[in-house]
């Protein structure tokens, strides 16, 4: 089980009200939020193994060299563009509460990852292309990662909680294909293509003027890679592509040029673990959990995660 971490923090963070407090009045709602997601995870699927994937760089300099507009708006003071390397806003009442919910995972002895100059979502496209022993269940709100999802063996689904973890999507191969109409052979990179030419304006990507979903679908299903639909563009004797479409990819080309790299998940990042990611029985400093529990209140979502390592344990 691959946790995109920070997509599941900030969806804690807004799904739990600010009024659950430590002791002391500090608002604790995303460490309980986000513990109690993590042991309801492995309640549920019981995973053998378990990390958690950290955006090192939320904004990476590869991706906004190629397309500077990239995540831009997400900025604080929201300028046109914007360079790499500066901080996410992060609510004030959300900020001083990622480390400790680090601490309490590392207390319990859950493993994190994460690779310096790329994003979460790239340390879990790598760790899922490198495992060769386990079926890999990514969990993450950013519809991006769809385009992992394989049925090569070992094979790799996503769980998207986008919605919610109460309203939580088990998405495939199969899935993604019905879901928006790619082609179920090679979902996952159909469906990154499709993005590529819709665009998506919550990451900054402007798309091809006039190509909407069902339209990128379609040219996405009648080419087997980005490659050669790009060769199409500038070639009218190709008919699976109508003129206009061509018109339109053709006004698109410098965008088209370099969005790859933007969208692609990486899977060859160089992803360092704070430990082994087999999932643990007992903490790996019950010292520290305790002292986490006593300082900041929330004995009550340990308890839950603990519970839940040791049911995910008892079923292997």
């Amino acid at each position: 089980m691959l946790l995109d971490a920070a997509s599941m923090y900030f969806r804690a963070f807004y799904g739990v009200p600010e009024s659950i407090t430590a002791p002391d009045g500090t608002p604790v709602n995303a460490v309980r939020g986000f513990t109690d997601m993590v042991a309801r995870l492995i309640n549920d699927h019981r995973p053998a193994r378990l990390v958690a994937c950290l955006d090192l760089d939320w904004r990476p300099a590869f991706r906004v060299n190629a397309l500077p507009t990239y995540k831009a708006h997400r900025v604080p003071g929201e300028p046109e563009t914007a360079p790499p390397g500066v901080p996410e806003e992060v609510p004030d009442a959300l900020a001083p509460q990622v480390p400790v919910l680090l601490q309490v995972l590392a207390a319990a002895g859950i493993a994190t990852a994460g690779a310096e100059g790329y994003e979460a979502d790239d340390v879990i496209g790598t760790l899922a292309a490198r495992e060769r022993t386990h079926p890999v269940l990514a969990v993450s709100g950013d519809r991006d990662l769809m385009q992992i999802v394989t049925d090569d063996d070992p094979g790799v689904r996503l769980l998207y909680v986008g919605r919610g973890l109460a309203k939580a999507e088990l998405l495939g191969p199969a899935e993604v294909a019905e879901k928006y109409g790619v082609p179920r052979a090679r979902a996952g990179e159909a469906y990154a293509e499709m993005a590529m030419l819709r665009g998506d304006p919550s990451d900054g990507l402007p798309g091809v003027p006039g190509i909407g979903a069902k339209t990128a679908a379609t040219i996405v299903g009648r080419y087997d890679t980005w490659a050669k639909l790009l060769a199409a563009v500038s070639d009218p004797s190709d008919t699976r592509m109508s003129p206009n479409v061509r018109t339109k990819l053709a006004k698109a080309a410098d965008y088209l040029a370099v969005v790859e790299p933007v969208v692609r998940v990486a899977r060859d990042a160089d992803v360092v673990l704070d430990r082994d990611d087999t999932l643990p029985v007992e903490p790996a400093d019950g010292a520290k959990l305790l002292e986490l529990v006593e300082r900041w209140g929330i004995g009550g979502s340990v308890e839950r995660l603990l519970q839940a390592l040791q049911n995910a344990a008892r079923s292997r």
